[in-house]
């Protein structure tokens, strides 16, 4: 069982890691936008940013000037008739150099910490933004579990680069470089023996800044699929339990888990031997340089100052190598992860805004489908040339067996996605030439699988007009029959409808939906198999109020249960993308035809 498990898990996943992988491999490609995005990100706050470039030199400065006061005090500070003199206007010098240092230090945790925080809700934003920018073509293939790795753990990456990185940055180049030029000030032979190490020390970043690139780009992939299992998981939860699944669940969350640790592991490999050759590098730079001072010292060419003052610049040359070295994987982080957002960023939506839309300031409802044709998959063809006329202010139902093409005619419609070929339009408007704004307020689509959102039942109703009034939330939902369970519930309107709307049934949830569609009024109602989730008594009592919703619209009805296709003016049998039988219900029903044939076998089912 373990086996089977363990082979199901991995062909279950094995399409889900190849696209995570594929899209990691894409966003190398991506390295440049990801810098313009970084750039667009932290232009608002140069400003601020050249003031903390500013504090961080004035902190670097007042920790490079330290060793030189201490040479002095050694040399000079310590012995001699003049001693004193030396001692303590030096000891208040240095004092004032620490001073400085703490007050950079807290200024630049404070200013950094708000700037950062704002470039990441900039960030935010435009992800948010443009996740519900993009067609639903995008997110039918992009999983919700991507969503949510884009969201939190890419962001969190990038976030660990804005705050930090320019402090790291700068204060070591700023201290690199210092201290090499006084080292050189203070006695160049020591320098020379000190920048020996500098050599070893090359070889070793570069294999450092390459082996991490590779580790944590490894690194960030597999904990996007740990993100996107965890996610799968827990948003089917009910049928992981109703199928008793919760082995196999296990198996292959397992299966990803111990693979993101692996990966985890390798690229703590590469910071063991980072870290440690830095500090033994630095120190065997410290051992020659004493070494070869102790030397000068015997021979009275170097002073015991000049001896500590150097052998503090050369640690001081050598701390910020392991920050950099940190630095250097949470750069290859946030690179990556930066390179994943710009991936999302980059997409364009499937369906997008006509430059210069067609205005309707009033819509009639007619649909027209002019030799349509449409394939979800390249070479599988769902509509084959449809065309079609759909006249305003009428109620047409499509029936047809699974497949027929009845939802793609719907989600044409909503414009979720553009034909292939042909066009459909709008009171002869191509729907490609109509803004966002215009057909969604004139066209609707109502499913049998409406989001209930967190929030009271009112909110719910509100959705598709949040400034409607009290009294139009409730007579919508008096239009549709829900004003007499509402009334039933402890608040009424106000009744938290909970997780998904996990406190109310399915048929509740429904006709919340259908008050939602009443209330924002649109020309064109689209019901995709919307009463489906309503028992018999709630379905007849829809029914009864979908005289008065569907009035003075075009409304297109998709149904299996043909009692809700009785009520239609116009009935579509589709086959094969193709319409076979056009005509009214009453006319269809005594002939011999598909419609006929569909309505027997209904009643059948019901016998």
């Amino acid at each position: 069982m373990t086996d089977q498990n363990t082979n199901d898990a991995n062909a279950q996943w094995r399409g889900v890691k190849q696209e995570i992988a594929e899209e990691t491999d894409a966003t190398v490609a991506l390295r440049a936008p990801s810098r313009r995005l970084l750039a667009a990100l932290v232009k608002p706050h140069r400003r601020i940013l050249i003031a903390l470039v500013a504090i961080v030199v004035a902190e670097a400065a007042a920790r490079l000037v330290v060793p030189v006061l201490v040479q002095r005090i050694l040399d000079h500070g310590l012995v001699g008739p003049d001693a004193s003199d030396v001692l303590f206007p030096t000891l208040g010098i240095m004092l004032a150099a620490i001073v400085v240092q703490t007050i950079a230090r807290v200024a630049f945790v404070r200013i950094s910490g708000r700037v950062g925080n704002k470039i990441l809700l900039d960030l935010r934003r435009r992800l948010f933004k443009q996740f519900q920018r993009l067609s639903i073509g995008f997110h039918d293939k992009y999983t919700s579990g991507r969503a949510v790795s884009r969201m939190t753990s890419d962001v969190e990456a990038v976030q660990e680069l804005v705050v930090q990185g320019l402090d790291v940055v700068i204060i070591a180049v700023l201290t690199i470089v210092g201290s090499s030029i006084l080292m050189l000030t203070l006695d160049w032979r020591l320098a020379l023996v000190a920048f020996f190490s500098y050599i070893l020390l090359f070889f070793l970043m570069r294999w450092f800044a390459r082996a991490s690139t590779r580790a944590f780009r490894v690194v960030r992939t597999k904990s996007a699929i740990v993100i996107v299992q965890f996610i799968e998981t827990m948003t089917g939860i009910k049928a992981v339990q109703a199928f008793r699944r919760e082995p196999r669940s296990m198996q292959i969350f397992e299966d990803v888990a111990t693979s993101y640790r692996d990966s985890n592991v390798r690229a703590m490999r590469v910071f063991a031997r980072g870290m440690p050759g830095i500090q033994f590098i630095g120190n065997l730079g410290i051992v020659l340089v004493v070494l070869a001072g102790g030397i000068l010292a015997v021979g009275g060419t170097v002073s015991v100052g000049t001896m500590a003052a150097f052998v503090l610049y050369l640690r001081m040359f050598f701390d910020p190598m392991q920050d950099l070295s940190q630095f250097v994987s949470t750069l290859q982080s946030a690179l990556t992860a930066l390179e994943k957002v710009s991936s999302v960023m980059a997409e364009e939506p499937d369906v997008a805004d006509p430059e210069n839309p067609t205005p309707l300031p009033v819509a009639q409802g007619r649909i027209t489908f002019d030799g349509v044709e449409f394939e979800y998959v390249e070479g599988k063809t769902v509509l084959p040339g449809l065309s079609l006329d759909l006249d305003a202010g009428k109620t047409v139902a499509l029936v047809g067996t699974t497949g027929a093409g009845k939802t793609t005619i719907a989600k044409l419609i909503a414009r979720f996605y553009d034909p292939q070929a042909g066009t459909v339009s709008l009171d002869g408007i191509d729907l490609r030439d109509l803004d966002d704004d215009t057909l969604r307020r004139h066209v609707t689509l109502l499913t049998q699988e409406n989001f209930i959102f967190a929030g009271s039942i009112a909110d719910n109703i509100r959705f598709g007009k949040p400034d409607a009034t009290d009294e139009e939330v409730v007579a919508a939902a008096t239009a549709v029959g829900a004003h007499t369970f509402i009334q039933d519930m402890p608040a009424g309107f106000e009744t938290d409808t909970g997780k998904r709307g996990s406190r109310l049934s399915a048929g509740q949830r429904q006709l919340v939906a259908f008050a939602r569609v009443v209330l924002a009024d649109p020309k064109v109602l689209i019901l995709d198999e919307a009463t489906s989730s309503l028992d018999i008594p709630t379905e007849r009592l829809v029914q009864k109020a979908l005289s008065t919703i569907l009035a003075d619209r075009t409304a297109i009805i998709i149904a299996h249960r043909l009692s809700t296709v009785e009520i239609a003016d116009r009935v579509l049998v589709l086959q094969h993308g193709e319409v076979v039988e056009d005509g009214r219900p009453s006319e269809l029903v005594g002939g011999e035809g598909r419609y006929a044939d569909l309505h027997r076998a209904w009643l059948a089912s019901l016998a």
